[in-house]
């Protein structure tokens, strides 16, 4: 047998649609470029400011223009990540790999704001 491998199959999302980052959270994610194999997004978050509740379906590459500590929380409120106890933060600019991300919300705790470059890869 010749050829490429057929992919598997990838499981299906199982989050609806209205919770995709432009759809539920438009006021933070712009759409810069959308095809068949990535999409570009361009994350702004205010300090102080919360993004609604949303997800990433799909992981890439963060290129990080600016940063601020932060708190991602889950669907039930729950604390999934605080920027605080990870380490030293990044030295901007940066790039970072990203992985799909589910049901999450943002809290930017200043006191800059936070700007990114989503590069969503879709295969």
């Amino acid at each position: 047998m010749s050829g490429n491998p057929v992919p598997s199959n990838p499981k299906p999302w199982p989050w609806p649609d209205s919770l995709d980052a432009l759809v539920a959270a438009p006021a933070h994610h712009r759409l810069l470029l959308e095809d068949e194999r990535a999409r570009v997004l361009h994350t702004r978050i205010a300090a102080g400011d919360v993004v609604p509740l949303h997800t990433h379906r799909w992981g890439g590459i963060a290129y990080l223009q600016s940063w601020s500590h932060f708190i991602r929380r889950g669907e039930k409120g729950e604390i999934l990540f605080d920027s605080r106890q990870a380490g030293d933060p990044p030295k901007v600019p940066c790039a970072q790999r990203t992985q799909p991300l589910p049901p999450h919300t943002v809290e930017n705790l200043g006191p800059l704001e936070i700007s990114i470059l989503m590069i969503e890869l879709k295969d």
